[in-house]
Parts: C-alpha cells; structure tokens; sequence
C-alpha cells in the first residue's frame, strides 16, 4: 500500500509541510509505504501549452520529474496534495505540474485510456490559509479536484484549516494532530482490509504488468495488486502497452519493480508466477499459482494480443474464485 504526498508549499519546513508530515507519519505507523513529490524542489518545465499531447498523448518537454510523479501516482492508492492558499489559489510551482498533467488528461479524455487504478484510487487535500474568509478554499479545491482526476484520483477528503500564517503556526494549533490521525484512519482503513496478491514474472515489463492492470481493474477494491520481477528492465514493453491501450487501460508510465523490494514491504496472501520458476523466492503462508505464459519480449503485436486475452481470462477467473474470507 502506497501514499503519495505532493508538497507545494513554497516556504521551507512551511506549516502544510508539518501536516503533511503528520499524516504521512500516522501512514507509516499503519505499515503504509510512503513517498513525497516537492513540486518546489523539483527541476522541470512549465506546460507551453502546445497541444501535442491531445495529438500524440505524451509530453513534448522530455524533463524527467513528470514522469516521476506520473509513476508514482499509478502506484499509489491515495495521493494526498499538501499546499497553502495563495490569492484563493495553489503556488506557482503545484500550479505548473497540474499543468503539466494534461498529459493524463488527454490520455484519459481524448484518446479513452484509463489507469486500471482510477476507480478506487483516493484523494485528500491538505490546507492552510492566513486569514479567515468564507470562500478561502474554494479555488484550490477546484484546482485539486481536477489535477486529482487527471491523475487518476477522485478528491475524497480535505482537511483545511484557518489562520494558520506565521512559521510554525500549524504546530501549535490545538487539533491538528487529532485531525490527522482521525482523516488517516478514515482515507486508509478500508484498504487495509484487503488482501495482497502479487504478480511476478522476470522482468515485469510485460506479463506481470498486463495481470496487474486487469486485476486492478477487476478487483481494486477487493485486492491489493503488486506487479514486479525478480531482474526488472528499465521500462514496460512498448508493445504491451500498445495492446492494453487497446483494451482502454493506460500501461504508459509504470516502471517495472523489483520482486525483493516489493516482497520486503509486504506479506502476500497469494503469490501468481509466470514464467520466473525457481527465481521466485519461497514466502512461508503464502498460497503460489504458476501460470508459466510466455515471455512477450520477443512477439510481435499480434503474438502479445493473445498473450494478452489469455492473461485476461486467468485474472477473470481468478478474480472469481478468491477466497471470500479474503477480505475482512
């Protein structure tokens, strides 16, 4: 289980940074995996609004940081965007990579691809503002809801809070440790109810990662999905991806993991290899199907086709006969 934190306050140590922290820490004491995007720290350019993503669905600026946060956004099942109110809207640097997320945007919209992880992937927004209007949130709302969409999120919570200026000011603030704890327990309990089933293969650029997309789409709610090899390449198949997206699901942008670290942060319920064999470490408990497919590394796209309609037969009946108690 992983939470994605953006910061994008541009004040260092700032008071939307110290409850961010807070609820990424309550996070890590539930076992969560974390990690954190710091949109100010970040090196990369703002959108030109060129238009050659709604064209090609990709960006044309071939800065790095995007990507990044596009990855880990597909990983995560609760993206949290920490930021302070500035003129009723987001700071600069948050503003310029919700820009740069039209990318996703017209992935989903104009070229009706879609992350397997949308429907059950949350949303939190985290705020502070120095004053105490009435419509102090309103626009960064908005803002947030929107960038949540486009990268594969619906905006769920929001945790906001009033005449927080001065440095450290939110530290001091009477309830803000309550209300973190108590918007943790809400945003992650559900999804620790689930079960874990990884998928494996060598390199998980191909055959794993078709399992994983089809079973998030299938059972998000239901089962945790890891999708990893034993000695993963640097990226997915282009032909993979290719075929997903002819399935509506959206491969672009995943970034093969490692199987050891995927199993050092988690204890699965069932383990499905592909094809690994003797690579795939034995996990004491753990339940092993072997559905020892093909490795697509050498097909051509027809050859990936029907790799691909047989992994999705497997997940479908799959994804039918896990156990019931698997889920609390």
């Amino acid at each position: 289980m992983l939470v994605l934190g953006i910061k994008g306050s541009p004040r260092k140590k700032g008071n939307t940074d110290y409850l961010l922290g807070l609820f990424m820490a309550e996070a890590e004491k539930r076992g969560w995996e974390t990690a954190v995007v710091d949109a100010v720290k970040e090196n990369f350019e703002a959108c030109i609004g060129c238009g050659n993503c709604d064209r090609t669905g990709f960006c044309i600026i071939k800065d790095q940081m995007p990507e990044k946060f596009f990855s880990l956004a597909r990983r995560a099942d609760v993206v949290v965007v920490s930021v302070p109110v500035y003129f009723y809207g987001v700071p600069a640097r948050i503003k310029a990579l919700m820009d740069r997320t039209q990318t996703l945007w017209a992935r989903k919209h104009i070229f009706k691809i879609k992350d397997p992880g949308h429907d059950y992937r949350k949303g939190v927004l985290l705020a502070a503002a120095a004053t105490q209007g009435r419509d102090l949130f309103v626009g960064i709302k908005l803002s947030v809801r929107y960038f949540l969409d486009a990268a594969g999120a619906k905006l769920e919570e929001t945790l906001c809070y009033r005449g927080i200026d001065e440095r450290g000011a939110m530290e001091k603030h009477p309830a803000v440790h309550e209300g973190a704890a108590q918007l943790a327990q809400r945003v992650l309990s559900p999804f620790e109810r689930r079960k874990t089933v990884v998928f494996a293969c060598r390199e998980n650029a191909g055959r794993s990662q078709m399992a994983g997309a089809f079973a998030r789409l299938l059972a998000g709610d239901r089962i945790e999905v890891i999708s990893a090899g034993t000695a993963p390449s640097e990226k997915t198949n282009p032909m993979v991806v290719e075929a997903m997206a002819e399935k509506g699901l959206d491969l672009a942008f995943l970034k093969p993991l490692s199987l050891g670290a995927a199993l050092e942060k988690c204890s699965p319920h069932t383990l499905v290899t592909m094809g690994c064999g003797e690579e795939c470490p034995f996990i004491p408990g753990c339940r092993v199907v072997d559905w020892d497919l093909p490795d697509p590394a050498a097909m051509d796209l027809a050859g990936v086709r029907t790799l691909r309609d047989d992994i999705e037969k497997r997940v479908k009946a799959f994804v039918m006969e896990f156990p019931v108690d698997a889920v609390d």
